[in-house]
Parts: structure tokens; sequence; C-alpha cells
């Protein structure tokens, strides 16, 4: 016998007076007089079910269903009476007049609604059941357009020349300013592989290898002490290019964000194009922040401005100094990172006028929020060599170090540059969630804990033996 072949919600307006199969999970379940209402859903929207006495042996089976079970249902879809029809959703003015029921996979009793938008909902809670809030309307919107823009983006870069190209996930241990997640070798022991704070010298490598335009989805990892909106790993649109300007890095991000926001999300209002640039002393004399928030209508918290939520104002930040002291580590610091080409014309300028040297870093910036960094880079090995010296390593720290990258260079490389924007915030601002947390499938705490994981946790002795580890000053 030939299995009736299933129909998705969303589809089932179509099929008036035909026999449909829907499946989904169960919404809500309820009773007038003797006829049973129950509302399925799946990921196209949601549909009323009718389940009458006729059918005693159905309507039996029925009377079980709760909410969040998984079933499928087969029916005719009908037309709903006048005055009884929903306009308020797609399906709203048909309903499945039930003959068949089957029970996929029941459900305990969910520990919060998913019905409501969830922020009433502690979020350790909602944390520790993700893959049940995420089943709520608000959330299933936020990834489905978080796909939206990322597909946009690459079909934007693809067809302007970009190739995707992934970068390895366990690397080498380099200083880039946050702390590594270290991953030890059991092979090598008492040696250790990194997880990458950014694709930085791999996609720098890529420009040597004559790629030219490279851009990458990618997982970035820095073990960061908690810091608010911050998470341990993050997603970033990667992008480097050979022989541009940084004018043109701008241009490309501008193009690319006003057609996402223009073809996407033309709720949105931009608010001023050409996006504002300003320099780093612009913005500190007049905003006093590097990341000033343009909107007319301004708020403090992500995408929630009070008079025009719909408001976005880009704007890039450029000549940022090339150099900054951090009071915490008692040194120099690369403003952004040491790879950022410096504005001089000798070399002797790092060393000698160093609080005056200017670099060309770019941040892109959206509603007072930093979304975006990146810079043309430095690709003379002798300035880079006297960067890293200027920040403080000795020759031989930049050999173990840097090395393989100084190396790449004696071989013939374009001059480069790029951006990453990360996407995390970006997603925060245009779908006007208080944080990043709301459009991330899974995310950590604020202090980098997996509470549906359980992660991170201890693992066994005999594990760490493998690893040649001992734990010390356990708390």
């Amino acid at each position: 016998m030939k299995t009736m072949k299933r129909t998705l919600i969303a589809d089932s307006v179509n099929k008036i007076g035909e026999n449909v199969k829907l499946c989904g999970w169960v919404n809500t379940v309820r009773a007038h007089g003797k006829v049973l209402f129950c509302d399925l859903r799946d990921r196209t929207g949601t549909c009323q079910i009718i389940f009458t006495p006729q059918d005693k042996e159905l309507y039996k089976e029925a009377q079980k269903l709760r909410s969040e079970w998984v079933v499928s249902i087969e029916g005719v879809c009908q037309e709903r009476p006048e005055g009884m029809r929903n306009e308020k959703i797609k399906t709203g003015k048909i309903e499945i007049l039930a003959n068949k029921l089957e029970v996929f996979s029941a459900s305990e009793t969910p520990p919060f609604s998913i019905e409501t938008d969830g922020y009433e909902i502690s979020e350790e809670k909602r944390l520790k059941y993700r893959y049940l809030d995420l089943r709520r309307e608000r959330l299933q919107n936020n990834l489905r357009n978080r796909h939206k823009v990322i597909q946009f983006m690459r079909d934007y870069l693809t067809h302007d020349g970009f190739v995707e190209i992934e970068t390895p996930v366990i690397t080498k241990s380099t200083p880039e300013g946050a702390r590594d997640f270290l991953v030890p070798s059991r092979l090598d022991p008492g040696k250790f592989y990194a997880l990458p704070q950014s694709p930085q010298q791999y996609k720098q490598l890529l420009m040597v290898a004559g790629f030219e335009k490279y851009f990458q989805i990618v997982k970035c990892f820095r073990d960061e002490d908690p810091r608010g909106d911050r998470q341990a790993e993050f997603t970033q649109l990667d992008i480097e290019m050979s022989f541009c300007t940084q004018e043109e890095i701008l241009d490309l991000i501008e193009n690319l964000y006003t057609k996402i926001i223009k073809e996407l999300f033309p709720e949105k209002k931009i608010t001023k194009i050409p996006f504002p640039r300003l320099t780093y002393k612009e913005a500190m004399e007049k905003y006093k922040s590097d990341k000033p928030d343009l909107r007319k209508n301004t708020s403090t918290s992500f995408g929630t401005g009070k008079k025009d939520p719909n408001e976005l104002a880009f704007c890039f930040v450029v000549d940022f100094p090339m150099f900054d002291f951090s009071e915490g580590k008692g040194k120099l610091i690369a403003m952004h990172h040491p790879f950022t080409m410096p504005k001089i014309k000798k070399i002797d300028e790092l060393k000698n006028n160093t609080k005056n040297v200017l670099s060309f870093q770019h941040d892109f910036v959206l509603n007072g929020y930093e979304i975006a960094g990146g810079s043309i880079r430095t690709h003379t090995p002798e300035i880079l060599e006297a960067t890293f010296e200027t920040l403080g390593h000795s020759k031989k720290e930049i050999k173990e170090k840097f090395g393989h990258l100084l190396e790449a260079f004696r071989y013939g490389v374009p001059p480069h540059g790029g951006i990453a924007p990360g996407l995390d915030r970006f997603f925060a601002v245009l779908f006007n969630e208080p944080n990043i947390r709301e459009v991330i499938a899974f995310p950590k705490t604020g202090d980098n804990r997996d509470l549906m994981m359980s992660a991170p946790s201890d693992v066994t002795k005999e594990q760490l033996k493998e690893l040649g580890l001992k734990i010390i000053n356990k708390k």
C-alpha cells in the first residue's frame, strides 16, 4: 500500500477538499463541547486540526494528546466557517478534519512555555533546555534569518570573485591579544595546539599562495574572562584581498551590508548612505568613543531604540593609533594586532615616535557597537619584525612564533588587507535582540559554561595520563 506523502502546513492552504498528511508538534489541545481542537506546528507554521466523536477510536486516541507530542495526522482540508477564521496566521482560513492519527513520540510536560517570546524565563533554565527553547517562534525566526544573511553573504562574495576556503581549527599558539584555548597533543607529549583566535595568519598565507580574494564563515575562539556580551566561541565573516586599498575594503563592506538590509530587511532604515567615515581622533573628540552611536533616536541596548527600533546607523572609524599601553599588562600592545601596517615612511619611526604612529586599521560600527575590525596588513618582513621588536619580542621569540610567516614573505607576497565582521553581534542588533545569546543556536553562559551539555566537565585519570597531564590546585 502506497504511503501518503507529507504536506507542509504552509502548503495545506492550497489543498482544500483534499486528504492531506501533516507531521509536527502538538502546540495546544482544547475542547469545545464534544469537538476536540488541536493546533499542530511544523517548521512552516501552525494549523487547526478537528477531531469529532463520530470516529470513536480516533476521538479516544486524540483525547490523550498533550503539548509537544510529535504526531502525524491525516484528514480532509476544509474551509473554516465564516466568523471562525483567524486572519493572524496564514492557515487561518482552513482546518483539517482528522481521520487518522499516529503518535511518533510523547513528551513530558516542558519545564517552561514555548508559546511566549521567552524573555520572562530565567536564562539559565532556557540554556539548560535549549532544544526546547529553540522551538519558540522568535528563536526559530532568528536562526532562519541568520541563515538567510549568511547565504546572501556567500552568494554576494562568490559572485564578486571570492573563494571560500576553510582553515585549520587546531593550530599554533601565537600571541595575538587574547588568551588561547590550548589543546594538548597526545602524540607529542608536553606540546600543544591552540584553537584560533582568528584565521589571521592563514588568510595572509593564502594571499602569498595567490588566491587574491578569500572569505570564510569561520569559528573563532578566545579564552577570556567573563566579559558581558561575549562568547568563548563566536562566528565571523573573514575576508582578505590582495592588491587592494583600504578604500576598496570599506566600499566592499558598505555595498554588501547595504544590499543585505535593502533586500532582506526592507523594513529597516539605514540612517545615512554612504556610511560616515570618521578618524579615531574625530570619534574620540566628538563622541568620546571609538564606536559612536550615530542613530537619531539612540538607546543603550542592542537594537532597542525606543523611538525607532528599525534604525541602523553604520559608520567606519579609521586612522587608529598603531600602539596602545596596557595598564593591566604593564607594556606596549598593538591597538589592533601586530600584522596591521603602520603609517610610516621610515622604520625608525616605530621605536622613536611610537605614541604618534597611526595605522591602516579600520573598524565597522553599528548603533554604537563594533561589528567588524580589519586593516591593511604589513607585507614587508623588515617592518613586521620591527613591529614585533617594538612590542617587546626578542629576535628569538619572533622566529619561534612567526618564523613561518616571515619565511613565506620571502617568496613573493602581494600587498593585502581585509576585514572580519563579527556576525553574532550584527544579528543581535539587526533582530532587535538584547544580547548575542538570542541569535546563537547553542550559546554558553557569560562565564563560558554549557548548561545543556554540562561543560566544561571532568575527564578520566586515564585520559589525563595519555596526555601526560596532571591536575594541580583544582578548586
